[in-house]
């Protein structure tokens, strides 16, 4: 994929080139071979997804602290998690419901391929997960009576620059989705952070972090520049675990 095919090779090395200045060419060049051996094992771990078994899941991707988020369910209370496209998320998507006492949501955009996508949400809702498209994100607030922990991916450019809330993200002004904030007070429910860190290959754990539990007491975008601070840290801690190819800063302020 890299050094063959050279998939989306000049994407990739422009917004490591941009996120990182003081890194030199040759320290670039090192994440980017590292970027497509890890982006090929996610390929390789989505495509297994579709076979896994319960067992396998579980051993694969541990929550290190999942009493954390039922802490909430237990009280009758749904959440929102929000996290970013950091190590394997298609396999934390699978086994979310598997470890949390709330009904859990995922939301998405559906893709324009129906068979890759039907492949995808098979995948993603095996164990118990329900993906609901992002046009139907305010429905799924407002039905049902199970305390639900509505799912967030929230790290990718969005469609409307008018709408978004600019940060300064990897020393880049980028636009960020402002739905989870928008959400989170509207309704009053906890924002929580969803890390991702890669043990070795093919084994992953998450740990849950709370970003507010006081929405509504936070002000004007505290918990869109909250959740991208996390995430960047992750990235910059481990770089080659985000996924770099994607055309991530396409607006301008």
């Amino acid at each position: 994929m890299y050094r063959l095919i050279g998939y989306r090779k000049k994407v990739v090395f422009t917004n490591l080139k941009n996120s990182f200045p003081n890194k030199s060419d040759q320290e670039l060049k090192a994440i980017i071979a590292d970027f497509y051996r890890h982006l090929c094992d996610i390929i390789m771990e989505s495509m297994k997804g579709f076979t896994i078994s319960e067992k396998q899941l579980r051993k694969r991707l541990v929550i290190k602290n999942p009493e954390f988020s039922n802490y909430f369910a237990d009280k009758g209370q749904s959440i929102i998690f929000v996290g970013g496209h950091y190590n394997n998320w298609e396999i934390c998507a699978q086994a979310f419901a598997m470890y949390s006492n709330h009904e859990c949501i995922g939301i998405y955009k559906p893709l324009s391929n129906q068979f890759i996508n039907d492949k995808i949400y098979t995948s993603r809702s095996k164990y118990g997960m329900n993906l609901v498209s992002m046009k139907q994100t305010k429905k799924s607030f407002n039905e049902g009576d199970k305390p639900k922990a509505i799912v967030f991916g929230s790290d990718q450019n969005p469609s409307n620059p008018k709408r978004a809330h600019w940060v300064n993200f990897l020393n880049q002004d980028t636009a960020v989705l402002f739905g989870v904030e928008k959400y989170a007070k509207d309704y009053n429910w906890p924002v929580v952070f969803v890390s991702i860190s890669k043990v070795k290959r093919g084994y992953y754990e998450v740990e849950y972090s709370l970003i507010t539990d006081k929405p509504n007491e936070q002000p004007h975008g505290k918990i869109t520049e909250d959740f991208t601070k996390r995430l960047e840290k992750d990235i910059i801690n481990q770089p080659q675990y985000w996924l770099w190819s994607h055309k991530r800063w396409k607006h301008k302020r």
